[in-house]
């Protein structure tokens, strides 16, 4: 199999031949490596995707693995991303936002002069699967995180039909993933239509009839795959943020026996092309992501992969508990508390560390030697809240902050440090407010509205303003709103954190990269002149070399470096 993993600076792709076999590096590039996968009837040569400096603009390549040559398939100039090979290996479809505009295209990965545009689209459309005879893609069309739609396009003509007439207009619904059943005859996704959650659902494509196969679970199911002779579909549901792993026998619908997973999060499944294994990669607090897999015939799960940690017992790291408060407006909130070791008395400072997205979800992951530096050296707590907006609690909670809803998210973040207080072995008196990206631009806000309440704030790459950010995302407003209505460009500006920067008095600190796609440095400079001008102890840190978000190791360890000294100087003392 083919992983991903950072022996050096950057994550690259590993060529693995057994359970813990030797992991043999094949790639060697500054930049990290995306993504990687095999043709589906060879095995000699893959695809790959990399961008340059974090600049989002990701191409793809293809690696030979006899002579260890490397290929660009694309254009050195668009963002391509989601290639998703045919069941011929004859071709693979992608989407691209080249010079010609946004498109679905199609080449041949043996030929790179193949590329050629299958169709023009306007917004974000992503193919996920062949039809098994390839005459057909299946493709969704995203309008927003709870507005997607699935379409077939014709792998010949480009010809577009939506695979659900009726969908859209009054009944707005989101489907995630799709494969063909084998027959052809169907498809499998997950959908959210007429439930609060992604369901397992089977469709009919000649009568469109609809058939819920996970209609007993009220959680969602967040991926699946499906046996290459079809007979079983592996399928992984959130649980409040845990992972459950489960088996469906398509024939009779019903859940087979599943072995029971620990605690922690299942990502990545993949069917073996023989059909009797299941990859997946699973992490937890206290295990790092690595690869393991389940053979459906004997129930025996192996481990393809051992990520080394050094020195550090990992057994040791803290486990979280899943903790809850009332919002302003009586709502649960929930999110994950890890606590210091024993040995540690006395109330902990705390770091409350908000999630992207806003879609995303804080989950019991491994936090690495990093976060658990603070914890298990510095007697620092962490609190990872789920607040309105995050996926995994219903779609209903996920709208929540959409629009003119959006302070309701940052009141959630009031309500905890208001719950902080109430805890014997939290300090309510230190407290640190931090995040990336979308949790950065909550960092923000909560800074301008709780400041009395938190000791620091680490943010980053940071929204300051909604309505600049829109100005280069319009992709975004069915979330955020749209900045061309007055009314709404003024409800951006009263709740900007730029505009209310004067009411940071506590040291903030701010990380950005210079190649930003999403949230450009802009963004970053502006909001670190506006607090300035209070007198206020402000750390500003740019990589020259990183976009959104920092992966390179160098910058990662002098990133920590740097915020164990701000944690030590603001938060600690």
């Amino acid at each position: 199999m083919l992983i991903r993993t950072r022996f050096g600076d950057t994550a690259q792709v590993h060529l693995v031949k057994s359970h813990g076999g030797y992991r043999k590096q094949l790639t060697f590039f500054a930049d990290s490596v995306s993504t990687a996968s095999y043709h589906p009837k060879r095995a000699d040569y893959f695809i790959f995707g990399k961008d340059s400096g974090g600049n989002g603009l990701v191409q793809l390549y293809r690696y030979d693995l006899a002579t260890g040559e490397v290929t660009l398939l694309t254009d050195g100039i668009a963002r391509n991303a989601d290639s998703i090979w045919s069941n011929s290996g004859a071709e693979i479809v992608y989407r691209s936002n080249g010079r010609s505009g946004r498109s679905l295209r199609i080449l041949n990965p043996s030929d790179p002069k193949s590329d050629r545009v299958l169709a023009q689209v306007a917004g974000a459309w992503f193919p996920v699967a062949w039809s098994p005879d390839d005459r057909k893609i299946l493709v969704i069309q995203s309008l927003s995180v709870t507005e997607r739609y699935l379409w077939l396009i014709d792998a010949a003509t480009g010809e577009k039909t939506p695979l659900l007439p009726g969908d859209g207009g009054a009944l707005k619904v989101s489907y995630d993933g799709g494969e063909f059943s084998r027959d052809g005859k169907g498809v499998y996704v997950t959908t959210d239509r007429d439930s609060e959650f992604l369901r397992l659902a089977y469709i009919d494509l000649a009568s469109k009839r609809i058939t819920y196969l996970t209609d007993h679970i009220k959680w969602n199911v967040e991926q699946f795959a499906l046996s290459p002779d079809g007979k079983i579909v592996a399928f992984v549901t959130n649980e409040n943020g845990i992972s459950r792993l489960r088996l469906l026998d398509t024939k009779s619908q019903r859940e087979k026996r599943a072995p029971q997973i620990p605690v922690g999060v299942i990502s990545g499944i993949r069917w073996h092309a023989g059909g009797t294994e299941l990859g997946f990669v699973f992490e937890s607090a206290r295990s790092p992501a690595d690869v393991y897999s389940l053979n459906v015939r004997s129930w025996e799960v192996e481990r393809w992969t051992f990520s080394e940690t050094g020195s550090v017992t990992t057994e040791q790291f803290a486990e979280p508990e899943l903790v809850s408060w009332k919002s302003f407006d009586g709502r649960m909130v929930s999110g994950f508390l890890y606590r210091p070791p024993a040995r540690f008395t006395g109330k902990r400072p705390v770091i409350v560390d908000i999630h992207g997205g806003p879609e995303l979800q804080a989950r019991p992951e491994f936090l690495g030697g990093r976060d658990n530096y603070f914890l298990s050296e510095l007697g620092v707590a962490f609190i990872f809240p789920n607040i309105r907006g995050s996926s995994g609690y219903g779609k209903t909670f996920l709208t929540l902050d959409n629009g003119l809803l959006r302070e309701d998210a940052y009141k959630d973040i009031g309500a905890l440090l208001d719950w902080i207080k109430t805890r014997s072995d939290i300090d309510a008196d230190r407290i640190m407010v931090s995040g990336v990206s979308y949790g950065a631009g909550v960092t923000l806000a909560v800074a301008t509205r709780y400041n009395d309440l938190i000791r620091c704030s680490w943010a980053g790459a940071p929204t300051s303003n909604i309505f600049t950010l829109l100005l280069g995302r319009p992709d975004r407003r069915s979330e955020y709103g749209d900045e061309r209505d007055p009314n709404m460009r003024a409800f951006f500006e009263r709740i900007a954190p730029l505009n209310r920067a004067n009411k940071i008095t506590k040291p903030l600190f701010i990380l950005v990269g210079k190649n930003d796609p999403i949230t450009p440095p802009g963004e970053s400079e502006q909001m670190l002149k506006a607090v300035k001008k209070n007198g206020t102890p402000v750390w500003y840190m740019m990589a020259n070399d990183e976009g959104h978000g920092y992966v390179k190791k160098k910058n990662l360890d002098f990133v920590t470096y740097a915020t164990v000294l701000f944690v030590r100087q603001y938060l600690l003392k």
